[in-house]
C-alpha cells in the first residue's frame, strides 16, 4: 500500500507539502498541489483516515446539501464538489432537502452529530440558524445564498439577467415579461437586473412581472402564462428567471401556436440538455455549475487547514447563450 513518503518521492516534494496539498491548504502553489494530487492518484494513495480523524476530532467527510440532485444544475455542482473533495482524500455525503427547512435542519444536525469536517449547502428559502445546528467550529460554505455570516460561492445573477433582457430589447421585442417564483431570494436580484435593463434602454415601463410557483400550486406557470398570452396585448418576449418554470411556460406558448423567435422571444435561466433539442433551440443564461462545486469544495477545505479573518465571498459569472428562441425573425 503506497504511503505519503511514496507520494512525496513521486511528486518530488516533502511529505509536509504532500500533506498540505492534499488537505487543500491555500499556501501551496496551485501547480505544485496539482502535481501532488496527480502523483497520489497514480499511486492509488489513500490518507490514513482514522489517524487524521483523531488529530482533527472530525471525520474525513464533507456534507453537500442541495434542493434536488436530479436537477441538472445541482447534479453538475455535486460532481464538481465530489471530484475536488475526493482528490483531497474526503468522502461526500449528499443530501436533498426539496427546499424543506425541516429536512435541512435535520441534515445539519446529522453533520454535527457525525462530526463531519465541513458543510456546503444551498439554503432553503426559509432562514435556518446554521451555527446552532452545526457548531461554531464547523466550516460552512453556502451556494448563492442570502446567508451573509458564512463563506459563499455566488453567481452574479443580476448582471446575467440584465444581459438577457438587453439582448431581447436589442432584438426589437417591445413587451417583455419576467417569470419568477415567490419567496425565492435569488429571484430578487434577477428581477432587479430585468428592471435595470429597461431603465438603461430608456423605457418608461419596467416590463411585466409574472409570479409563478414551481410546485404546480395555484400560480402554476402553465396556467398563468396561458392567461397572460390570451390578453389583448400579450408580452412578445419572456425571460423565465427559474429553470423549474420553463416547462410550463413553453407548454403554454406551444398550445397557443406561437413560434419561438417569430411570435415570441424566450430566454430561460439555467441550461438543460432538452432546451437545446427544441427547434428553434432555447436561449439560456448558463451558470457554471461544475465550477461552483469545485470552488465550494476548495473553499471549505481551505477553512479546514488555515485560519481566515471574516467571511469570504467568491463570485463567478454566468454566460448568456443565444439560440434561436430569442433571435427576432420576420
Amino acid at each position: 500500500m503506497p504511503t505519503i513518503d511514496d507520494v512525496a518521492v513521486k511528486a518530488q516534494v516533502s511529505t509536509a507539502t504532500v500533506s498540505r496539498a492534499l488537505n487543500g491548504k491555500s499556501s501551496v502553489d496551485p501547480e505544485l498541489a496539482e502535481r501532488v494530487r496527480r502523483a497520489a492518484a497514480e499511486l492509488g494513495y489513500q490518507p490514513n483516515g482514522p489517524a487524521r480523524n483523531l488529530r482533527r476530532k472530525t471525520t474525513a467527510t464533507l456534507s453537500l446539501i442541495v434542493p434536488d440532485v436530479t436537477h441538472p444544475f445541482y447534479a453538475s455542482i455535486s460532481r464538481g464538489f465530489e471530484d475536488t473533495a475526493r482528490a483531497a482524500g474526503y468522502s461526500v455525503v449528499l443530501c436533498n432537502t426539496d427546499d424543506d427547512p425541516d429536512k435541512e435542519r435535520r441534515y445539519l444536525e446529522v453533520a454535527r452529530q457525525e462530526c463531519f469536517a465541513g458543510v456546503v449547502m444551498c439554503p432553503a428559502p426559509t432562514a435556518t440558524q446554521i451555527d446552532d445546528l452545526t457548531g461554531p467550529t464547523t466550516p460552512v460554505v453556502t451556494l448563492d445564498g442570502a446567508c451573509e455570516t458564512h463563506d459563499r460561492v455566488l453567481v452574479d445573477s443580476r448582471a446575467a439577467v440584465e444581459r438577457a433582457a438587453v439582448h431581447l430589447i436589442s432584438q426589437g421585442y417591445q413587451r417583455l415579461a419576467c417569470v419568477i417564483e415567490p419567496a425565492c431570494h435569488t429571484d430578487t436580484g434577477r428581477l432587479a437586473g430585468f428592471h435595470r435593463a429597461h431603465r438603461a434602454a430608456g423605457r418608461a415601463d419596467d416590463g411585466q412581472v409574472v409570479v409563478c410557483r414551481a410546485d404546480g400550486g395555484p400560480s402554476d406557470p402553465y396556467v398563468m402564462l396561458t392567461a397572460l398570452l390570451s390578453d389583448p396585448a400579450p408580452p412578445d418576449a419572456l425571460l423565465v428567471a427559474r429553470h423549474e418554470l420553463a416547462e410550463g411556460a413553453l407548454r403554454a406558448i406551444a398550445e397557443r401556436g406561437l413560434r419561438l423567435g417569430a411570435d415570441i422571444g424566450v430566454v430561460v435561466f439555467d441550461d438543460a440538455p432538452w432546451l437545446s433539442l427544441l427547434r428553434p433551440a432555447v436561449s439560456v443564461v448558463s451558470r457554471p455549475a461544475y465550477a461552483i462545486g469545485t470552488t465550494a469544495a476548495r473553499q471549505v477545505l481551505a477553512r479546514l487547514t488555515a485560519k481566515s479573518n471574516g467571511v469570504e465571498d467568491t463570485a463567478l459569472q454566468a454566460d448568456l447563450i443565444v439560440r434561436g428562441s430569442s433571435i427576432r425573425v420576420p
